[in-house]
C-alpha cells in the first residue's frame, strides 16, 4: 500500500510532492526495503516516470532516466514500457534533453528491443503494441510537450499529462518487417531518385518499370516500410493541374492503384492460416545451398553497382558473369573463378539447406532498422495519404483523370475498410486524433468538390462540359457516401462532419435522378442528412412529401382516365395526397375530377361509410385549401354540380334521383365549412359568391329535392344554424332564406323542428342588425301568446312590452365565462350540503334562501365543487324557482332570480352534458325569455339570461370535437366553453368567451413554403418528379423527349429544361449507355470514341460503388443493348497507327473491367462473343497483337510507339487472364468448346512471346513478367495443350518446358538461388507455378512416354567445357528454402508432382547427393520444422509419401541411386 501511494504521488501536479515521492522510492531501493521485482509489476510506475517529463517543471531528470535504465533489464518492465508507448515517447524526448542524458535514453531504447522470443513479431489484423516489429504510429502518444515550447511557461494550470491512450482505431497497422539486400535497397533508391527527376520521360519510364517489374518482384509492404517511392508518387499527383503534365499524374495514379491492389493481396496472404509462419525473415530466407556456395566459391563483390547500365544479356552460352540488369548485376558471386570450383560429382559434407540461418549473410548489410521502422508508413497512414493527395484531383477538367483517380480511391477505400475501424472517432490517442483530422479534411474537400461539380452544371457551358460535370458529380457522390459508410457511423455524423459535406449531402438528397438510379445510396444520404442538419433535413422531408403528392396526382389522373371498374377508395386516397402539391403543379383539372368522384360516391346509397368518410375528408381539405385558387375552383365545381342538380332547368322534370348528386354537400361538417369560412372568405370574392350561391340553392331547392334529400339537408343544417343565422338579413336573398327557417308556416309543415325553431328565434335577438332583432321579437311574441297556459304567465305580451326590448341583450358589460380550478378544496363538502339545504327548503325565509343561493354561486366558481351539487338536483330546484317567478303570483320569489341565474350559468359552464340536455328543453328557454322580459330593466338579470342563452343556443357549435376531421370515439373531457370566431363577428354576445376556428379545422398544411419552392434544388427536384410521374418513369419520359410528338400543355415551371433532360439522360444508366454506343457508332475521330468509352467506364465504376460487388444495372443494361456491333469494328481490324492502338487499349481496358465486374454473374452472350471474335478464321487481330511482327520490331526505335505497343500487350494479356478466370464457372457446352480451342491458341501465342523475350534479343523484364503471368493463369486449366490441329499436346508442353527452364536457370539457378534479393522474384514465382501446372499437364498428355529426363538441367560451369556436366533436378532444390513461402510451397508442390513417378524420385534423390541427409533428410527436416507454414510442410509430406510408396528392387543393383539415398 505504501509503494502504491508513492507511485501515485509521482503523478501529482506539485513538483515538490513528485520529487519527494521519487526520492523516497530511490532511498527504499538503496536500502533494500523494496526490490526491482516489486517495481516491475507496477504498470502505473512506468506511466508516471514517462509523464514526469510532461510537466512544466522537470527536476531530477537524470535520476528518472537512471531508474528506467535499471528497470528495463527486466522483461516485464520492457513489456509495460512498450505497451504505454515508451519507444516513441523516448525517441521524441531524446532531442529535447542534454547530450549526457541522450546516451542514457539510447541505453533504455536498446533495452526495449530485447523482448522475449515468445512475443510474436507479426502484427495481426488487430493492432497490438507489444510487437517486436515496431510500427510507425508517431501520433500514438499524447506526446512529449503537449503545447509549443514557447507557450509552456504561460500555462497557469497545465492539463493532466497523459503518455498514451490505447489506439482503438486500427484493424491493421504494419506488416512484418522485411530486410533488404544492398542491391535491392539501391534499386529502390534509384527508382525513387528517378521519380524526383525533372526529366518527364525518365519519370514516365520509371513508373512503367515500377508497375511492370518492381512491384511484381517486391512484396507490396516494402513500399510502405521504405516509403520514399510512395511519397514521390503522391507528390507527382500534383502535376495533374499542370499544363501537359497530367499524364505523369495519371502514371502515378496507376502505380498507386496497383500498389493498393497488391497490398490487399498481401493482407489476404498474411491472414491465410495456411501460410502463417513463425520463421524470422532474415534467418530462413537465404536460398543459397551449400553445394552451390562451394561450387562457385565465396568471393562477393565489394563494389555493387546495380545502377550501371548494360543491355539485357544473351542467354545463349550463359556466360558465367553476365550483366543481368535485374537488380543483381554485380552482386552475385562470380562464376568465372577456377580455384574455388570443385567437381560437381564430388561428395562434400555440407550443411542442410535448413541450417543456412547460421551462415554469414553478407548480402544483408547492417541497416539502422529502428530509424527505418520509425519512418515507415502504417497501412492507415498510407490510405489516408492517398485520400489527401488524390481527392483534390477530382476538381480537374479531365474526365480521364477523374475516372482514374476514382478507381484509385475505390481501391484505397477497400484498404481503409481493412485498416481503420469506426472507433477512430472515439480514439483520443494522438495517432487517432491525427487520422481523424486528416479524414475530416478529406471529407470536407469531397463535399466541396461535389458542390463544385453540381454548381458547374449550367447552360452557360458547352454540352461536353455539362456531361463532364454531371458524370463527375454522380461518381464522386457515390464514392463519398461509400467512404462515409465505411468510416463514419451515422449517429456520429453531426459531431464530426463539416458544413461542405452537409451541403453536398443536402444537394444529393434532392437529386431526383440519382435517388431513382441508386436508391440504396439515397437512403444512406438521407440518414446522414437527418443527423447533420435538421433544417436541411426538414426541407428534404417536405420536398419528398411534395414529390410523393405529385406522384399521387399523376397516378390519380392516369387511373381516372382508364376504362372499367375503378377502385374508388384508392382513388380517394390518391386524391387526398394530391392536394398537398397544388402549390407547385397547379393542375386545376384535377379538382373537377376529385369533386366528381366525391359526388359519385355519396350519390350511391350502397357506398360504404369508410369510403364516404374518406371522400368527405378530401372535400373538406379542398374547401379549406390554403391556396385561394384551389379553394375558388373547388367552390366553383361544387356550385356547378349544385346548379346541375337543383337548377331551374330541372323544374319540368319529375322529382327524381338527380338531386342525389348533391348528397356529398349535405353533411354538417361540409355545411359548417361553407358557412363559417366560405361565406366570409376575405381574400376571394369568388369563394364568397360561390358559397352563398350554394347555400341559396340548397335553401330554395326543396321543390327540386326528394323528401329524403330535403330531410337529409335539414338534418345536416340544424347544427350549423347558429352560424348561418349570423347572416340573417331582411334585405339579402340568402339572409331572407335564413330568416325563413325561423318562421312558422301555416300552409305547409315547418322547415325546422319546434325546439330548433324556438332556439333560432331566440338566437336572432343576439344578431347585430336591429331589423332582424325586431323580426325575432315578433316571431317570439307569436310563440309566447300561442304557448299553452300563456294567460297564466307573466308578463303579458303586448306591443308596449316588445317595443322596450329590441336591444334587450345588447349589453355594455359582458360577463366573463370563466371558472376557477383550485388545487385544494377551500370549503368542506358538508358546508356546501348545508347551504344547499337552506336554498331548497320551503320553510326557510326567502332572504336566507337568497343568501344561500348567492353563497352557492360563489362556491360554484370552483369547478371542483360542481360534483357535489350534481348529486343534489340543484338544476331542478333552480328551474322550479324560475317557473314560479313567471307565474302570476311569482313576484314573491323575484329576489331569488338573479342568484339562481348566476348559479345556473356557472353549473352549465362546467357541465357540457347538462348544456346539451337543457338546450333541448324549449320550456326552459321560454321561461328564461319571460324572466328577461320581467326584469328588462335589471341589467344584471338580463345579462345573466343572455349568458345562459349563449350557453344553450350555441352549444352545437361550441363543441370542437364535433367538427374535427377525425372525431374521437371517446367522449371529450369537459372543456372551457368557446365559440367559433365567426360567431363573434356576426353576433353581439353578452359574454366574454374564448374563440376557436379562426382558420378552418380542415385546412391542410402545405409541405413547402414559397421560400422553399424558390430554392433551385427543390424546384429542380419537383420539376423532374412531375415529369417522371406524368410519363410514368424515366424510360417513357426520355422516349417522349426524343420523339417529335406534341407533349401535353403544362405550366412553364413544369417543363424540363435542356439541363434537366441532359441530367436525366446521363444519370439514367440505360439511356446513358445507349448514348455512349450511339456516339461510338457515329464517331468520326478517335477522340470521340475514347470519350464514349471513358463514360462507359464511369457507369461501370458507379455499379461497383453503389452495389458492393453485386451485378449492377450497367452490366444488365449492356446485355440488352446491341453494343457488340458498336465495338466489333475496332476489335476485328488490326490497328494501323499509334492512335488506333491507343484507342484499342482503351476499349480492351473497358472490356476487361466489364468482365471483371460480371464475374459473379457472367454473361454467356458476352463470353461467346469474345471467344468467337478471338477464334475467327481470317484475321485474328487480338491474338496476333501479342507478338510483334518483324516490321513492328524494326520500329522499336520510336519510343512512343514502343510504349503504346507494350501497353497494348499488357492490356491484352490482362484481358485474357480475366477471361480465363471467368470461364472457370461456365457450364455452357458451346462456350466450353470454344474455350478449349482458345486456350491452346493462346498457349502457342504466349510461347511465341516467351521466345521473343529470349535470345537473340534479351530478357525484357516487363514483357517476360506479363507473359509468365499469362502462362500461369492459362496452364492452370487441365487440357490446355490438347486442342491444336497442327501441334501435338506433348510437343507444346516440351516447348513450354524448354522455355521455362531457360528462365528459371537464368533468373535463379545461376544466381545462387537468388541470394536474398527480391529482384526477379516475380519471374521466379510465375515460372515455378507454370512448371507445376506443366508437370500435371505432361503427366496427362505423355501417356507411356518417358518425359522425366526433359526436366533435367546440367550442373556445373559452362566455362569449364572439359568437365562433364551432370543431368538432374538439382535446380529445384534451392527453391525449397527460398525466402518467399509461396515459392517454397510451389516448388515443393512441383517436387511432389515429379516424385509421383519413380524416375522423378530417383532423379530428385540423385540431385540431393551433395546435401547432408540427402533428399530424405531435406524433406523430413522441412516437414518437422515447427516454424514453417503448413502449406509448405504439407507438400513436403506429399514428397515423403511419394518416396515411401516407390517399390524397392528385389535384388541389389550396384550404384543404385535409390538404395544409396535410402541408406543415407
Amino acid at each position: 500500500m505504501v509503494l502504491a501511494g508513492l507511485i501515485r504521488k509521482l503523478g501529482h501536479q506539485l513538483a515538490e510532492i513528485r520529487e519527494r515521492a521519487l526520492k523516497s522510492i530511490l532511498c527504499k531501493i538503496e536500502h533494500n526495503l523494496i526490490c526491482y521485482a516489486d517495481l516491475i509489476q507496477e504498470r502505473q510506475l512506468f506511466l508516471h516516470l514517462l509523464e514526469w517529463f510532461n510537466f512544466p517543471s522537470v527536476p531530477m531528470k537524470e535520476e528518472v532516466l537512471n531508474l528506467l535504465s535499471r528497470l528495463v533489464k527486466y522483461p516485464p518492465a520492457v513489456q509495460h514500457l512498450v505497451d504505454v508507448g515508451a519507444v516513441e515517447f523516448l525517441s521524441k524526448l531524446r532531442s529535447n534533453v542534454e547530450p549526457n542524458l541522450q546516451a542514457e535514453i539510447d541505453g533504455i531504447l536498446d533495452g526495449l528491443f530485447l523482448l522475449p522470443s515468445e512475443v510474436p513479431a507479426l502484427s495481426s489484423a488487430s493492432y497490438q503494441t507489444n510487437q517486436t516489429e515496431l510500427s510507425k504510429n508517431p501520433e500514438i502518444l499524447t506526446g512529449y510537450f503537449p503545447q509549443d515550447k514557447s507557450n509552456f511557461q504561460q500555462m497557469e494550470v497545465p492539463p493532466r499529462p497523459v503518455v498514451n491512450q490505447t489506439v482503438k482505431c486500427l484493424k491493421f497497422s504494419t506488416f512484418p518487417w522485411l530486410p533488404l539486400t544492398t542491391t535491392d535497397r539501391h534499386v529502390l533508391s534509384s527508382n525513387e531518385s528517378s521519380l524526383r527527376s525533372s526529366n518527364h520521360t525518365l519519370i514516365w519510364n520509371t513508373c512503367e518499370l515500377l508497375k511492370d517489374v518492381i512491384m511484381q518482384d517486391f512484396p507490396a509492404e516494402i513500399f510502405l516500410q521504405r516509403p520514399k517511392i510512395v511519397q514521390s508518387l503522391l507528390s507527382l499527383l500534383k502535376l495533374a493541374f499542370g499544363d501537359g503534365k497530367h499524364r505523369l499524374a495519371l502514371q502515378s495514379v496507376s502505380c498507386l492503384q496497383q500498389l493498393c491492389m497488391y497490398l490487399r493481396n498481401r493482407l489476404n496472404f498474411h491472414r491465410d492460416p495456411g501460410f502463417f509462419s513463425n520463421k524470422h525473415d532474415t534467418v530462413s530466407q537465404n536460398s543459397s545451398l551449400s553445394y552451390c556456395h562451394e561450387a562457385r566459391g565465396t568471393h562477393h563483390s565489394q563494389n555493387p553497382s546495380p545502377g550501371s547500365s548494360s543491355p539485357r544479356p544473351s542467354v545463349v552460352g550463359r556466360t558465367g558473369q553476365r550483366p543481368r540488369g535485374d537488380g543483381q548485376d554485380w552482386d552475385a558471386a562470380s562464376s568465372s573463378g577456377s580455384s574455388s570450383h570443385a567437381h560437381v560429382n564430388s561428395r562434400i559434407s555440407v550443411h542442410s539447406p535448413l541450417d543456412m540461418g547460421h551462415i554469414d549473410l553478407p548480402e544483408l548489410e547492417t541497416e539502422d532498422t529502428l530509424e527505418l521502422q520509425f519512418q515507415q508508413l502504417s497501412l492507415p497512414q498510407f490510405c489516408v495519404s492517398i485520400l489527401e493527395s488524390a481527392v483534390p484531383l477530382l476538381r480537374t477538367g479531365s474526365r480521364q483523370v477523374i475516372i482514374r483517380v476514382l478507381e484509385l480511391l475505390t481501391e484505397d477505400m477497400t484498404l481503409i475498410g481493412e485498416a481503420i475501424s469506426t472507433d477512430i472517432w472515439d480514439d483520443s490517442s494522438l495517432f487517432g486524433i491525427d487520422m481523424k483530422e486528416k479524414l475530416l479534411l478529406v471529407l470536407g474537400a469531397l463535399g466541396e468538390t461535389m458542390c463544385y461539380h453540381k454548381s458547374s452544371i449550367s447552360l452557360e457551358q458547352p454540352e461536353v462540359m455539362l456531361v463532364h460535370h454531371r458524370m463527375a458529380f454522380i461518381s464522386i457522390s457515390l464514392f463519398a457516401v461509400r467512404l462515409l459508410q465505411t468510416l463514419l457511423p451515422v449517429e456520429k455524423a453531426s459531431e464530426f462532419l463539416s458544413e461542405p459535406m452537409s451541403t453536398a449531402l443536402f444537394l444529393l438528397s434532392l437529386d431526383m435522378p440519382i435517388s431513382l438510379e441508386y436508391p440504396n445510396i439515397h437512403e444512406a444520404v438521407v440518414a446522414y442528412l437527418e443527423q447533420l442538419n435538421s433544417e436541411n433535413y426538414s426541407i428534404y422531408k417536405r420536398t419528398a412529401e411534395a414529390v410523393y403528392s405529385i406522384e399521387c396526382t399523376c397516378n390519380f389522373l392516369s387511373d381516372i382516365g382508364k376504362e372499367g371498374e375503378k377502385n374508388l377508395l384508392e382513388l380517394v386516397e390518391l386524391a387526398d395526397q394530391a392536394l398537398r402539391s397544388f402549390s407547385y403543379h397547379q393542375h386545376f383539372p384535377l379538382i373537377k375530377e376529385i369533386i366528381s368522384i366525391c359526388s359519385k360516391i355519396w350519390k350511391s346509397a350502397q357506398a360504404s361509410p369508410l369510403l364516404q368518410g374518406e371522400s368527405q375528408k378530401v372535400l373538406l381539405h379542398m374547401l379549406s385549401h390554403p391556396l385561394p385558387r384551389v379553394k375558388a375552383e373547388t367552390y366553383h365545381c361544387c356550385l356547378e354540380i349544385t346548379k346541375e342538380c337543383l337548377g331551374v332547368h330541372n323544374v319540368t322534370k319529375p322529382v327524381s334521383s338527380l338531386c342525389n348528386g348533391i348528397h356529398f354537400l349535405l353533411h354538417p361538417k361540409v355545411l359548417y365549412e361553407i358557412s363559417v369560412f366560405g361565406i366570409q372568405e376575405p381574400e376571394s370574392e369568388q369563394v364568397n359568391t360561390a358559397a352563398k350561391a350554394i347555400l341559396l340553392y340548397l335553401l330554395q331547392g326543396r321543390l327540386m329535392m326528394t323528401a329524403l334529400t330535403w330531410n337529409k339537408f335539414i338534418e345536416s343544417l340544424c347544427p350549423v344554424i347558429p352560424i348561418l343565422q349570423g347572416y340573417a338579413d331582411t334585405e339579402d336573398p340568402l339572409g331572407n332564406c335564413i330568416l325563413l327557417l325561423s318562421k312558422a308556416s301555416s300552409d305547409t309543415e315547418e322547415m325546422l323542428p319546434c325546439t330548433t325553431r324556438l332556439k333560432s328565434m331566440l338566437r336572432l335577438l343576439l344578431v347585430k342588425k336591429p331589423s332582424v332583432r325586431s323580426l325575432a321579437l315578433k316571431l317570439l311574441a307569436f310563440h309566447l301568446t300561442s304557448e299553452e297556459g300563456a294567460d297564466t304567465k307573466r308578463p303579458l305580451i303586448d306591443a308596449r312590452v316588445l317595443s322596450r326590448v329590441t336591444d334587450l341583450f345588447i349589453g355594455k358589460k359582458p360577463i366573463e365565462l370563466r371558472l376557477d380550478d383550485r388545487r385544494e378544496l377551500v370549503i368542506k363538502l358538508e358546508t356546501v350540503e348545508k347551504v344547499y339545504e337552506i336554498f331548497t327548503s320551503d320553510d326557510v325565509d326567502l332572504v336566507l334562501r337568497k343568501s344561500a343561493a348567492e353563497q352557492l354561486a360563489v362556491i360554484m366558481q370552483d369547478i371542483k365543487m360542481h360534483a357535489v351539487v350534481k348529486k343534489l338536483c340543484l338544476i331542478d330546484k333552480i328551474i322550479e324557482y324560475l317557473n314560479e317567478c313567471v307565474s302570476q303570483d311569482g313576484k314573491v320569489v323575484e329576489c331569488l332570480v338573479q342568484p339562481c341565474l348566476t348559479l345556473l350559468r356557472k353549473v352549465l359552464c362546467g357541465d357540457p352534458v347538462m348544456r346539451v340536455s337543457l338546450s333541448q328543453q324549449s320550456s326552459l328557454l321560454t321561461v328564461l325569455f319571460r324572466v328577461s322580459l320581467i326584469f328588462h330593466e335589471d341589467c344584471s338579470v338580463v345579462t345573466e339570461v343572455g349568458a345562459l342563452f349563449c350557453l344553450l343556443l350555441f352549444d352545437e357549435v361550441s363543441r370542437m370535437d364535433m367538427w374535427s376531421v377525425n372525431p374521437s370515439n371517446k367522449p371529450s373531457l369537459p372543456s372551457v366553453f368557446s365559440l367559433p370566431v365567426s360567431v363573434f363577428r356576426r353576433y353581439h354576445l353578452p359574454v366574454h368567451v374564448i374563440g376557436h376556428h379562426a382558420v378552418s379545422p380542415y385546412s391542410i398544411v402545405l409541405p413547402l413554403s414559397a421560400d422553399c419552392l424558390a430554392l433551385k434544388p427543390v424546384s429542380d427536384m419537383l420539376r423532374i418528379a412531375w415529369n417522371l410521374s406524368w410519363y410514368h418513369g424515366s424510360d417513357n419520359l426520355l422516349k417522349q423527349m426524343n420523339s417529335e410528338t406534341k407533349t401535353q400543355e403544362i405550366l412553364d415551371a413544369l417543363k424540363l429544361s435542356t439541363e434537366d433532360i441532359l441530367t436525366l439522360k446521363i444519370t439514367h444508366m440505360a439511356s446513358g449507355l445507349q448514348d455512349c454506343l450511339h456516339s461510338i457508332v457515329q464517331a468520326a475521330t478517335h477522340r470521340e470514341v475514347r470519350a464514349a468509352v471513358t463514360r462507359m467506364s464511369f457507369y461501370l465504376l458507379n455499379d461497383r460503388l453503389s452495389l458492393k460487388g453485386c451485378p449492377g444495372p450497367c452490366g444488365v443494361t449492356l446485355k440488352s443493348l446491341a453494343w457488340h456491333t458498336a465495338l466489333n469494328r475496332f476489335l476485328q481490324v488490326l490497328p494501323a497507327c499509334t492512335e488506333d492502338e491507343k484507342l484499342l487499349i482503351d476499349i480492351i481496358h473497358f472490356l476487361n473491367k466489364l468482365i471483371k465486374e460480371q464475374r459473379k454473374n457472367s454473361s454467356l452472350e458476352l463470353l461467346n462473343w469474345i471467344l468467337e471474335l478471338l477464334l475467327r478464321h481470317s484475321a485474328n487481330p487480338l491474338l496476333d497483337l501479342l507478338v510483334l511482327t518483324e516490321s513492328q520490331a524494326r520500329e522499336e526505335t520510336d519510343d512512343i510507339r514502343t510504349a503504346v505497343r507494350q501497353q497494348l500487350q499488357k492490356e491484352l494479356i490482362a484481358l485474357f487472364d480475366t477471361l480465363l478466370l471467368n470461364f472457370m464457372e461456365v457450364t455452357d457446352r458451346k462456350c466450353s468448346e470454344l474455350l478449349y480451342v482458345f486456350q491452346t491458341q493462346l498457349a502457342l501465342k504466349l510461347l511465341q512471346c516467351l521466345k521473343v523475350t529470349d535470345a537473340p534479343h534479351f530478357y525484357g523484364l516487363p514483357s517476360l513478367e506479363r507473359t509468365l503471368r499469362g502462362m500461369a493463369n492459362l496452364t492452370a486449366f487441365p487440357g490446355w495443350s490438347s486442342h491444336s490441329p497442327l501441334t501435338k499436346p506433348l510437343d507444346i508442353c516440351v516447348k513450354y518446358l524448354s522455355g521455362l527452364l531457360e528462365v528459371i536457370t537464368s533468373f535463379y539457378v545461376e544466381r545462387g538461388g537468388n541470394a536474398m534479393s527480391f529482384m526477379g522474384k516475380g519471374v521466379t514465382k510465375s515460372t515455378i507455378l507454370c512448371l507445376l501446372h506443366l508437370s500435371h499437364e505432361m503427366m496427362a498428355q505423355a501417356g507411356s512416354l518417358e518425359w522425366m529426363s526433359l526436366w533435367f538441367l546440367p550442373l556445373g560451369s559452362h566455362s569449364e567445357e572439359h568437365i562433364p556436366t551432370q543431368q538432374g533436378l538439382a535446380w529445384l532444390i534451392p527453391l525449397w528454402v527460398d525466402r518467399d513461402p509461396e515459392v517454397r510451397f510451389t516448388s515443393l508442390g512441383l517436387g511432389s508432382a515429379l516424385t509421383t513417378l519413380e524416375t522423378g524420385c530417383v532423379a530428385l534423390a540423385n540431385s540431393c547427393q551433395n546435401i547432408s541427409g540427402g533428399l530424405w533428410g531435406t524433406v523430413v527436416n522441412i516437414l518437422l520444422d515447427q516454424s514453417e507454414c503448413s502449406m509448405v510442410r504439407r507438400e513436403a509430406a506429399f514428397i515423403l509419401q511419394n518416396l515411401l510408396v516407390i517399390p524397392m528392387p528385389t535384388e541389389i543393383i550396384k550404384d543404385y541411386t535409390w538404395q544409396v539415398a535410402s541408406k543415407s
